[in-house]
């Protein structure tokens, strides 16, 4: 077991529960699943010749990072402007649940938003009315697996925790007691 499951059920949920008041332990709110989705649109939509190519790697360092094989997402509908025509590979995307969301959520929390660059932390604005958060990440290089030297290949990526709360301020203090850098509130 990951050592961010084991405080949630030692730690978190006895002291959620008495903070809200909850009847019951099994009230106490919950992190449902961790999506991370990659836009590989400029990429895939620049060169033909090398497109799979690219495709490939992106999806060996998403692989890497998240421990998941991602899904590669097409485009919906085409668009000219973009030269974008439906069913072109547009994105990919991980959803984590269990113990890979549990293991990803430590390393993110410990490891790779730290060494992102001038981190003050996370607002609280970013969350959502359903206590849910959406963190961008601009380069995958602060993850740990991947190495500057090995890559000339450099993509963002967005970063969101569902939880089971339907009220942000719950959101918010179950995302403190798991560890996400929030801002000083001044």
């Amino acid at each position: 077991m990951s050592n961010l499951k084991e405080k949630y059920k030692k730690e978190i949920i006895p002291k959620l529960s008495k903070e809200m008041k909850l009847k019951s332990s099994m009230e106490c709110p919950f992190i449902e699943k961790v999506v991370v989705n990659v836009g590989v649109g400029n990429l895939a939509v620049s060169d033909n010749s090398k497109k799979k190519e690219l495709l490939a790697r992106i999806s060996k360092d998403i692989s890497v990072i998240t421990g998941q094989k991602p899904q590669v997402r097409p485009a919906r509908k085409s668009i000219s402007g973009f030269k974008l025509r439906e069913g072109m590979p547009i994105g990919m995307r991980v959803t984590l649940r269990k113990k890979r969301m549990y293991d990803f959520l430590e390393k993110l929390i410990n490891v790779a938003l730290p060494r992102v660059r001038d981190f003050k932390g996370i607002k609280r604005s970013s969350v959502d009315g359903d206590g849910n958060i959406t963190i961008g990440i601009k380069e995958q290089l602060v993850f740990p697996e991947i190495s500057a030297d090995d890559t000339d290949l450099f993509f963002g990526m967005e970063i969101t925790i569902v939880t089971s709360t339907k009220e942000k301020e719950q959101g918010i203090r179950l995302l403190e007691e798991l560890g996400v850098p929030f801002m000083k509130q001044k």
